[in-house]
């Protein structure tokens, strides 16, 4: 769960992390009311939305007067943003973030985040921070800085200080950094978060160190104990089908092909998806409708699936071990008869009463097309929507 750039700064603050003041707004009269609240005469109004890169895609525009300010949120609001992170169909802009003005003498990225390889949590460092953070990382990789974090003894001074010299900071800056940093650790442990990222951490012409960009990504996974996060969520930012599988519990992901994928179990999904690939055809989705699926939620999961217009075919892989085939097979029917499907269904069902799931399928009229192993589905998969 990501949470805005709003939100990520009213936690900041809770932290103790220096950012500059600002005001949500809804409406473009808003935005001006929140200038006016704010004073001085510079002032940055920015288009929230659930991705990076908004400053290139013009969702972020400095304003030095109130007429610049409301043109500004009223040029953002009602709209859908497109960065190279949301895709051509952009994310819808609710709301914009109001924020004063900040002089800047440089710009710094500072993120923490799981590191897989390492299995630790790892501060990343950069003094080429800014919007093109990407294009370093993926050409002059040696100007970033990690520092992997031992579980058993926690963010140490000595790895901020590591970091602060990597970054070029000096006298008091380094202990603003060493505070700005264990703040951020103990964020991001205490909020379970699976991304804290700075970009940028400023230096302004005082001297002083601000985050003048804020996100948090929140594990799905710990949603559940971060109740006050969880009334932060903002579900017009997610895709629709992804939020409507995780309704009934389904771990979906949306794709780019037209064959549909009903699986369960998160392995033998990849597995489906890596035949279906093998033989010439294109997943639309991963689904994994879960070891304890029943009929109810195979037929909301057939309901999803068949809301995407990209599908073309249908396949269901079911190993059954805790599930039983047979209510497979009877919420397999049940959504076909409900849904009018219209798509070729290739079933293959394997495991706890998979011969009585074949007869309840062969029985049922309905034009489902069995398969005798997964290789056989794949083919018959591919075959039916060419």
């Amino acid at each position: 769960m990501n949470l805005h750039e709003y939100q990520a700064k009213q936690v900041f603050s809770a932290y103790g992390i220096p950012v500059p003041s600002g005001h949500v707004a809804a409406t473009a009269e808003e935005a001006v009311q929140a200038a006016q609240q704010l004073g001085g005469s510079v002032w940055v109004v920015k288009a929230q939305v659930h991705a990076g890169g908004r400053g290139k895609a013009g969702g972020v525009k400095l304003a030095r007067d109130l007429d610049a300010v409301r043109a500004a949120a009223k040029g953002m609001l009602g709209t859908r943003l497109a960065t190279k992170q949301t895709g051509p169909e952009g994310l819808p802009v609710g709301k914009v973030y109001v924020e004063t003005g900040s002089a800047i003498e440089r710009e710094i990225y500072l993120s923490l985040t799981l590191n897989r390889e390492k299995g630790r949590l790892a501060m990343i460092g950069s003094a080429a921070g800014g919007m093109d953070i990407e294009e370093v990382a993926a050409h002059t990789p040696e100007k970033i800085t990690t520092v992997n974090i031992h579980p058993a003894a926690g963010l140490q001074p000595y790895q901020c200080r590591r970091m602060a010299f990597a970054l070029g900071f000096k006298g008091a800056q380094i202990a603003e950094f060493q505070k700005i940093a264990m703040a951020l650790y103990q964020l991001t442990l205490d909020k379970d978060a699976s991304l804290v990222e700075v970009n940028p951490l400023i230096v302004t012409k005082e001297g002083h160190l601000v985050a003048l960009d804020a996100k948090i990504n929140i594990d799905a996974n710990a949603v559940y104990r971060q109740k006050a996060l969880e009334e932060m969520r903002d579900e017009s930012q997610e895709d629709p089908m992804e939020l409507a599988a995780s309704r009934h519990d389904l771990n979906y992901v949306s794709l780019d092909g037209d064959i549909a994928c009903m699986v369960n179990g998160a392995g033998l999904a990849m597995a489906t998806m890596d035949v279906i690939k093998l033989h010439g055809g294109s997943p639309a989705n991963f689904l994994d409708v879960g070891g304890g699926a029943t009929a109810e939620r195979v037929t909301a999961a057939f309901n999803l699936i068949l809301s995407n217009p990209k599908v073309r075919g249908i396949l269901v892989n079911i190993f059954g071990g805790i599930v039983r085939c047979d209510l497979i097979a009877e919420g397999v029917i049940t959504a076909v008869k409900a849904v009018g499907v219209k798509v070729p269904v290739i079933v293959r069902l394997e495991g706890t009463n998979a011969e009585k799931a074949r007869e309840m399928l062969a029985q049922s009229g309905l034009k489902v097309t069995a398969a005798t192993d997964l290789t056989d589905a794949a083919k018959k998969a591919v075959a039916a929507v060419r």
